[in-house]
């Protein structure tokens, strides 16, 4: 048993059952077990693999967006470049390689990271000792003033609530210890949750998510700027349990190795277009959608341009990766949210939903 399954035993044992957000908040969060507080995951090398990582193109053309929104902002001479969950720094330090083309934007900006992960922040300070950034833990701690904020795949791993349609009512699922292993059960009374499911429906609801986001909007409304908030998921609410877990590139049961496991669920975007009060959102769009509006391909050519025939083969096959809707193109989405009254961010000109 995994350190941190054998402290959830004793926990369950003492106070009972716990919820599912509860249990996937201890998995990945725990301070001294928890996945993304003990370990790296991302790469080749660890257990999943996120866009940035599959090119250097889609980090490049994030920081493409990021210029071109800060000249539609004024082009202030200070302004916050803020990344959630920043992963190795890699979507950062290509967004930042592209940013020095708007010189003048590289001199406004200064960058702050928010992550908890001991690990993740050592591999961070690797890739970014250059642009100086400044850690957080959440948002609370960031400097006044206008930000631009990207996310992605940071949504997808805040913690989610279950609720399971039964003869007499929905009734949250929990996580209880049985016959010498972790597994779910009911609650026993029915919850007051209001929304149509037929018997077997599996409803996920996200309250980190919605929290999360009404503090981003109350910043973006109060401060000004925009944020750019890109992650699998679907654009609007529907019934379904998508809660997964990942190790080594492999899928395996939410319950087999407590806090050695990447646990995600799909981003509900309706919601956090219901969260963001004050602001407008633009979008869902799909990915692929959104890179191609960003001219990837041309980015594409540009880089194969005088390359190896090995290495012309594998910018094809990451362009192929981020825009194929069997790939990363469909499932991912991409949504903005800027102050009421703005213009619509680049790649949102004519956004129609995801």
């Amino acid at each position: 048993m995994s350190p941190l399954g054998a402290r959830l035993k004793d926990m369950i044992a003492k106070s009972g059952p716990i919820s599912m957000a509860r249990y996937m908040a201890l998995c990945l969060g725990d301070p001294e077990h928890g996945y993304y507080t003990t370990r790296e995951p991302i790469g080749a090398a660890g257990d999943f693999v996120t866009a940035p990582e599959v090119s250097q193109m889609f980090g490049e053309l994030i920081g493409l967006w990021c210029a071109v929104t800060w000249r539609q902002l004024g082009a202030p001479t200070a302004i916050n470049l803020v990344e959630l969950g920043p992963g190795r720094g890699t979507l950062m330090k290509d967004a930042l390689r592209a940013i020095q083309a708007e010189p003048d934007f590289s001199t406004a900006l200064t960058l702050h990271l928010v992550e908890t992960g001991t690990r993740l922040r050592a591999a961070q300070e690797r890739n970014l000792s250059g642009a100086s950034p400044s850690w957080h833990n959440d948002l609370t701690t960031l400097p006044p003033g206008p930000l631009i904020m990207v996310a992605n795949e940071f949504f997808d791993a805040l913690p989610v609530h279950q609720y399971e349609m039964g003869k007499d009512g929905w009734r949250e699922r929990q996580v209880t210890y049985s016959d010498g292993a972790f597994c779910g059960q009911l609650a026993e009374m029915p919850c007051a949750l209001m929304r149509p499911g037929v018997h077997g429906d599996v409803f996920e609801q996200a309250p980190a998510r919605s929290n999360y986001m009404t503090g981003i909007a109350a910043r973006l409304a109060t401060e000004g700027g925009a944020a750019l908030i890109i992650d699998y998921g679907h654009a609007e609410s529907a019934n379904g349990d998508s809660l997964q877990a990942v190790r080594a590139h492999k899928a395996e049961s939410i319950f087999a190795a407590p806090g050695l496991a990447d646990l995600t669920s799909h981003v509900d975007f309706a919601a956090l277009r219901e969260a963001a009060a004050g602001v407008q959102a633009h979008g869902p769009v799909t990915q692929g959608n959104f890179l191609q509006s960003l001219g990837i391909e041309a980015r594409a050519a540009t880089l194969q341009r005088g390359a190896t025939p090995q290495q012309t083969q594998d910018i094809s096959t990451a362009l192929r990766r981020l825009l194929d809707s069997q790939q990363m193109g469909q499932l991912f989405k991409v949504m903005a949210f800027n102050p009421l009254g703005n213009a619509p961010p680049a790649g949102f000109e004519r956004a129609h939903a995801a």
